[in-house]
């Protein structure tokens, strides 16, 4: 007996061992599997299942999609990505925008109509009005739609994207709820006004892919940060080219970026570096994050509320993220320890976007692909890892899925063309619905729908209501100014929030006195929420009254000296009248260690060091390639002015890597560079830039003499001044480093 008890134990413990500790054997190889068999191997939240939407050959290499007002979805294909490990091909014109229906409504895709291809990499779309905006870099292009076909086309930008690999080119196109759309890896922002397209300057933000709360504020993130995203409204924002970092903006919610994968995840590039895989060879943290969305539906309940999932590929997951609000600083945790909502042991399982749906549903697109770091960075590590499990090969996968509750069915939703009924429907559950019903309103120009909604901005025990048919009001140029500053007395913040972010969009000569007025009220009533938005919005005052937008910033900031959000909410609004303004606050604040102070003395520093700087034309005749290799490629992570950008990398202005031993520069150029690094005695370190540097040395394309002109060109510009680097140097390097097949640490460079 004892002999039969001891052999059921060993049987159990053998069970759960290959159960939960999965030997290497196991995944030595990544086959292609049926979307089927895919979903069984995904490991989803209790109480959730994942339902197949769409497979090949419908749809391939899905990277983005948006959904019509028929349920309808546009997908964009970007089938050129990396056919190979040097991406051999990869300028085919061969992606492609299709249309995805469900035609006899049994809740997978069965029909695709192709509306544009021959496309080289595209990677986003925005429906608007009566075509689509279409972003293939380094355009940004506007197609009108004839019966689902493609007519007349419009260039909007041919600056939408300029240089850069893939993974560092802009993308999103998100319509926001202020009526612009917004991208990631972008500090533009585009709006339709009859026939012509506005241009405007916005925040830079993140990496790939972009999302907004019921509120209309944005949430993004790069490569190895979990989430980041604004404290504030859009709109409002910071407008001075002279400030950089914007207290507010691009701010870090989830200081966590752990993750759990389901499999050991060696194909990553960095996976050779200590601390990347854990002793199962699961990675540690995030290193693809990306497609970041804010969950608006109305299907998985209230403890979903103001939750952020995020989509790591390298890792095979879904993150779910739990967000809370004090004030308006928003703030997060991950939802889970030890585990993910959403994670795969199928190694191709690639979810690279993620969706709220018109059911309520969160949508994943997944890109059913081997490889997924770009070719500018790939590493010989990585290049083993594809080579190991064949993952190249094959390329013309790709699913869409969308994960529901298991006890709730989720419902069609085709939106009517009645404006009556859209109106009703900007007071809906889910947010997908109150966003379609107000772009369909505004694009449909349906100005008989004003009285309607005028009546609704007046139900404020409907906030959201309330805050859909302002901006739809605005929208349409329907917005009277009773109508906004009777929302500026609202108790609730919300309301009271989305009136403040209006007032740039509706202020002019005729009503700036009476919106003064209640900024003023608002101030005095100690109104702490709305001082910041006070401040941002000021500028809206000068163009007609310089001397009153010059005391309401006095004012609030005399109220709170001391406000880091107050002081670069103020400081916004000073282009190039910084020194002025910091005289005058000295004048009755002397101290020096106030937000307002030290924020205009860094300022005003920047600015004196810039003028002293190099000349930018006479670089650009020395090192012309150099020059636009940096403003292609260097420019989007550390900055035009070479000073770093928050949450990217770090400065190469006067910074010694730069400025110093040459040999040390190239390698780090090469190979990349890892960790912690100290620049002028600060230590930068994850989450406030990105953990890792990608060289670009294994890239052989890139000319000695290439690389020479961009070091060359870095060390003389703004205040550096070290000497050239010539093509000789890099070889020299090239040729010592040759076997290396991982990034630099700084104690290795040391």
């Amino acid at each position: 007996m004892k002999k039969y008890v001891y052999s059921v134990l060993i049987i159990i413990t053998c069970f759960l061992s290959c159960n939960t500790q999965p030997h290497k054997a196991d995944f030595s190889s990544s086959p292609v599997t049926s979307p089927e068999a895919s979903i069984a191997k995904m490991q989803v939240e209790e109480g959730f299942e994942v339902k197949l939407v769409a497979a090949e050959p419908l749809v391939t290499a899905p990277v983005a999609l948006e959904f019509d007002s028929k349920g309808r979805m546009w997908v964009v294909e970007m089938n050129g990505f990396m056919p190979d490990t040097s991406g051999t091909g990869d300028n085919i014109p061969n992606g492609k925008i299709v249309i995805l229906e469900d035609k006899n409504k049994d809740g997978v895709a069965d029909e695709r109509k192709v509306f544009l291809d021959s496309l080289v990499l595209p990677r986003a779309i925005c429906l608007i009005e009566n075509g689509i905006l279409v972003a293939e870099p380094p355009n940004l292009w506007f197609y009108e739609i004839n019966n689902d076909k493609p007519g007349k086309k419009i260039l909007v930008d041919d600056k939408f994207s300029e240089g850069g690999s893939v993974e560092h080119q802009p993308n999103g196109l998100l319509r926001a709820m202020d009526n612009w759309i917004y991208n990631a890896k972008s500090g533009r922002r585009y709006r339709k006004n009859g026939d012509k397209w506005m241009i405007d300057n916005t925040s830079f933000r993140g990496q790939w892919g972009i999302s907004q709360d019921n509120y209309g504020r944005l949430y993004y993130n790069n490569n190895s940060v979990n989430l980041l995203g604004d404290y504030f409204t859009p709109g409002i924002e910071a407008i001075n080219k002279n400030q950089h970092n914007v207290a507010g903006f691009d701010e870090n919610l989830v200081p966590d970026n752990r993750v759990y994968p389901a499999r050991p995840t060696p194909g990553v590039n960095r996976g050779y570096m200590p601390g990347i895989l854990d002793s199962g060879q699961r990675l540690v943290e995030f290193t693809a994050a990306c497609g970041p969305v804010i969950y608006r539906g109305d299907l998985f309940g209230k403890e979903y509320e103001l939750n952020a999932f995020v989509a790591e590929p390298s890792a095979n997951l879904i993150k779910r993220n739990i967000l809370n609000e004090n004030g308006f600083i928003t703030s997060g945790r991950q939802a889970y320890q030890g585990r993910e909502f959403l994670s795969s042991v199928d190694e191709r399982f690639r979810p690279v976007n993620l969706y709220n749906g018109p059911d309520g549903a969160l949508y994943v697109v997944d890109m059913y692909r081997g490889i997924l770091q770009d070719k500018v960075f790939i590493t010989p590590y990585l290049r083993n890892q594809v080579a190991i499990r064949k993952l190249t090969q094959p390329l013309n996968y790709g699913r869409i899925y969308k994960i529901v509750p298991k006890n709730k069915r989720s419902k069609e939703i085709v939106l009517p063309d009645d404006p009556l009924q859209l109106v009703k429907l900007l007071e809906s559950g889910n947010g997908w619905v109150r966003d379609k019903a107000q772009q369909m309103l505004i694009d449909g120009k349906f100005t008989g729908a004003v009285p309607a909604l005028q009546k609704a901005i007046k139900e404020t025990d409907k906030p959201l209501l309330v805050i859909h048919a302002l901006w739809t009001l605005e929208g349409l140029g329907a917005l009277r100014t009773e109508d906004v500053v009777a929302l500026l007395k609202e108790p609730a913040w919300p309301i009271r929030m989305q009136a403040l972010s209006v007032l740039p969009s509706v202020m002019n000569k005729a009503n700036s006195k009476q919106y003064l007025a209640i900024l003023e009220e608002l101030l005095d009533q100690n109104d702490t929420l709305a001082a910041p938005y006070i401040a941002f919005i000021a500028h809206a005052i000068r163009s007609d009254d310089k001397e009153a937008e010059e005391k309401l910033l006095e004012k609030v900031v005399k109220k709170y000296p001391g406000n880091r959000f107050v002081a670069d909410a103020v400081i916004s609004n000073l282009q190039d009248r910084e020194e002025l303004f910091s005289k005058k606050m000295l004048a009755f604040a002397p101290n020096p260690g106030l937000a307002i102070n030290r924020e205009l003395l860094q300022i005003t520093s920047n600015k004196k060091m810039f003028r002293e700087g190099r000349d930018p034309e006479a670089l650009n005749k020395e090192f012309p390639k150099g020059m636009a290799i940096f403003y292609a490629t260097c420019k989007t992570c550390h900055g035009p002015d070479g000073n770093g950008i928050k949450s990217l990398a770090p400065p190469l202005n006067q910074s010694e890597w730069v400025t110093g031993d040459k040999d040390k520069l190239i390698s780090i150029l090469l190979f990349g560079l890892t960790g912690p690094v100290k620049v002028n005695g600060y230590s930068y370190k994850t989450p406030e830039i990105n953990g890792d540097m990608p060289g670009i040395g294994f890239n052989k394309d890139i000319r000695n003499e290439d690389i020479a002109q961009l070091l060359s060109f870095i060390r003389k510009s703004w205040q550096n001044n070290a000497g050239n680097i010539n093509a000789e140097d890099v070889e020299k390097i090239r040729q010592k480093l040759k076997d290396r097949q991982k990034a630099f640490t700084t104690e290795e460079l040391k």
